[in-house]
């Protein structure tokens, strides 16, 4: 099967209340990772690339083991996406690449701004059959160049702007800021999401995708072996799962992921290193963070209830 667009995913899981999950890669690991626990779970996919993933491995390399991906896999419909696009021009870059999805976010404008550029890559991508995300409001914590707000409670969606934005940009999809934040540090304290914004614009626009963006958990499993093998993450905080599972069900198609991947990586590489010190074959240190990478987006595939959902988005 060929690439997809992220519409007949999100019409499928806006219809049965659950989330597609929107992995970032940048290597060759962590896409077999997850194209692994896809595979055995049988779920729709979004493989998300970000500036600095392209900056890092080159969208030439990224496109090629992500049509490896593909023609793998014929039987797993895959979309790919530009992660937080931050011009027309770096969006219309994708396109041409052959994305199927981009996202813009020009969130850090002004209103009007942000509806202005967002106008002007739905028209360019929607004449080429390339779906478009926006954002409205702005997340907290730290993406390689995403720097959020400090105080995520006060720059929430509003569902009022929200209504306006879609009719007036056109966009396919909308991240809205309900709380989250990027990085592994997205807390000071016991998080909680504004249910009550979602609710609000999933009622104003019914049966449009709404996304969530931050939303990586920070499994407790990764930080302790980070932690244990010579890492400093004592604070680190994440979204609990189980408001991701009750996001899913309330009109959130999309849940993006990064964070928790790097960390299943990471921390297997740490253990690895402590265990063996003289370990230097790659293919011992970044086989078992694959695993992990594996297993750790195999249970998140049911905590965003996708598992078992390949073939009604195909």
């Amino acid at each position: 099967m060929a690439l997809v667009n992220t519409k007949k995913m999100f019409e499928m899981a806006y219809k049965h209340g659950y989330a597609i999950g929107a992995f970032n890669v940048n290597n060759m690991e962590i896409t077999q990772g997850i194209m692994e626990a896809v595979a055995e779970e049988k779920a729709p996919l979004i493989l998300q690339v970000s500036k600095g993933a392209r900056e890092y491995a080159k969208i030439s390399y990224l496109m090629a083991i992500i049509n490896v991906a593909v023609k793998e896999n014929p039987d797993i419909p895959i979309a790919t996406n530009l992660d937080h696009g931050d011009t027309f021009e770096a969006c219309k870059m994708f396109v041409d690449d052959g994305f199927t999805s981009v996202m813009i976010d020009a969130s850090h404008k002004p209103f009007e701004e942000n509806i202005k550029i967002t106008k002007q890559v739905v028209e360019y991508a929607h004449e080429r059959g390339v779906s478009v995300e926006a954002e409205l409001g702005q997340l907290g914590g730290i993406e390689e160049d995403v720097v959020g707000v400090d105080d995520v409670r006060k720059h929430l969606a509003n569902p009022e702007q929200a209504v306006e934005f879609v009719k007036k940009s056109g966009c396919d999809s909308l991240a809205v800021a309900c709380g989250t934040s990027h990085g592994a540090y997205k807390f000071k304290s016991e998080p909680k999401l504004a249910f009550d914004v979602i609710q609000k614009i999933q009622k104003k626009l019914p049966g449009f995708p709404l996304v969530m963006h931050g939303s990586s958990s920070v499994l407790k499993e990764f930080k302790d072996l980070i932690n244990k093998y010579g890492g400093k993450m004592p604070d680190a905080m994440g979204v609990p799962e189980e408001a991701v599972s009750k996001a899913a069900k309330m009109g959130i198609c999309k849940v993006n992921i990064d964070t928790d991947l790097r960390m299943a990586l990471t921390a297997k590489i740490r253990q690895v290193f402590a265990e063996t010190p003289g370990e230097f074959d790659p293919r011992k240190y970044l086989g078992p963070g694959r695993e992990a990478i594996k297993q750790m987006v195999k249970h998140k595939l049911h905590v965003l209830g996708c598992a078992g959902k390949a073939a009604e988005c195909m």
